[in-house]
């Protein structure tokens, strides 16, 4: 029964990691003409990273909320399946987050480096 939770867990992060990227790409991608007239403007490359990782992080972050919270209120159900473990170990619920918050680091890295090596008048003709 543990190996059928360990390899959900691993597809959920797997689908997790996919889904961040999918959507920070996807929002960034959309944003190219912004990213542009930033540049434009002088915001360094540094810049341009920062903020399409602060928005991978965001959107991390207001999942675990939301996620932390009802596992919470789930862990009852799941407390008769543990073994050596409390059903709300603080340490588990820290180091799946901080899980988590690596995942979206890794899968925001790729779209904020191509935010950051955006050529601004290629990204104003864009437009």
């Amino acid at each position: 029964m543990m190996w059928l939770f360990v390899c959900f867990a691993g597809s959920a992060v797997l689908l997790a990691a996919i889904g961040t990227y999918g959507v920070v790409s996807f929002s960034t991608a959309q944003r190219m003409y912004e990213m542009g007239v930033r540049i434009a403007l002088g915001a360094t490359r540094r810049d341009l990273f920062g903020l399409v990782l602060k928005l991978s992080l965001r959107l991390v972050l207001i999942g675990l909320g939301i996620g932390v919270i009802l596992a919470i209120g789930a862990t009852w159900t799941l407390s008769s399946l543990l073994y050596g473990v409390s059903s709300r170990d603080p340490l588990i619920f820290l180091a799946v987050s901080m899980l988590l918050i690596a995942v979206a680091v890794v899968a925001g890295f790729v779209p904020a480096r191509r935010a950051a090596q955006v050529d601004p008048m290629m990204a104003l003709r864009a437009e």
